[in-house]
């Protein structure tokens, strides 16, 4: 029981980290976003990326972005990233916004394990409902950087890692049971077996034994046989005895 403990806190407490960047953002189409994801020292040799978050069930990554190691830009698109150890920030720049861009993004450290990583939502509004004053412009751009509003990192964990303690222990907690279960019914069953074994042991001997006693009952310790008890007889019995005897 003590090592499945042992790994539950692995996989689901597996420590904590300083990567914090903007809850949400928001655009409208055409416009050019940039955000920035700050990230401790510890981290600062760590490769951070970026990717779009995909799945049901299980969360994954999609379209994942590296950041160079050597501090230059990396553009895939209309993505850039851009990684500044100097400033532990990770900067990203999303141009041309279109309304298929508005979704769920994850900004991530990769390392050893489990990566580091937080949440960004993305909401992309129509063109149509920009304001007067920003009418003339073709493109405006937004620079976001962590706020008080800011989310707080948190580690990127599959379903199925956080399930796989609970599905181990309850496995093993399910084969003890059928064990026990399975030694209890075969116990049970010989103790049957044993019982009636020695029910008809006993109605074997019982008879046996009952005639052996009687037949002994009736001969003396030298093996004759005992005379049973004298025989009472009436008067006219006697007479005619004698009557016969003469």
């Amino acid at each position: 029981m003590r090592p499945l403990v042992l790994l539950w806190g692995c996989l689901v407490l597996p420590g904590y980290g300083v990567l914090v960047g903007p809850k949400e953002i928001s655009g409208f189409e055409g416009d050019t976003l940039s955000l920035q994801c700050t990230y401790g020292e510890e981290l600062k040799k760590h490769k951070k990326y970026w990717c779009r978050e995909g799945g049901l069930l299980i969360s994954r990554c999609s379209g994942t972005i590296y950041a160079e190691e050597d501090g230059q830009e990396r553009t895939a698109g209309r993505v850039s990233v851009w990684d500044s150890p100097e400033e532990l920030t990770l900067t990203v720049t999303l141009r041309n916004l279109t309304l298929q861009d508005a979704g769920k993004y994850w900004c991530g450290v990769s390392r050893l394990g489990f990566d580091w990583s937080f949440l960004v939502s993305l909401r992309v509004l129509p063109g149509t409902s920009r304001p007067a004053t920003q009418l003339d412009s073709t493109s405006a751009e937004t620079s976001l950087v962590p706020s008080s509003r800011s989310s707080k990192s948190r580690v990127s964990i599959p379903m199925v890692r956080i399930l796989a303690p609970v599905l181990v222990l309850l496995s093993l907690l399910l084969t003890a049971g059928l064990a026990a279960l399975s030694r209890y019914l075969l116990r049970r069953r010989k103790e049957a077996q044993l019982a009636a074994e020695t029910q008809r042991m006993e109605k074997v001997h019982l008879p046996h034994s009952t005639s052996e006693e009687a037949e002994a009952s009736s001969r003396d310790p030298e093996g004759a046989t005992i005379p049973g008890p004298p025989l009472h007889l009436s008067e006219e019995e006697l007479d005619f005895s004698k009557f016969i005897s003469v």
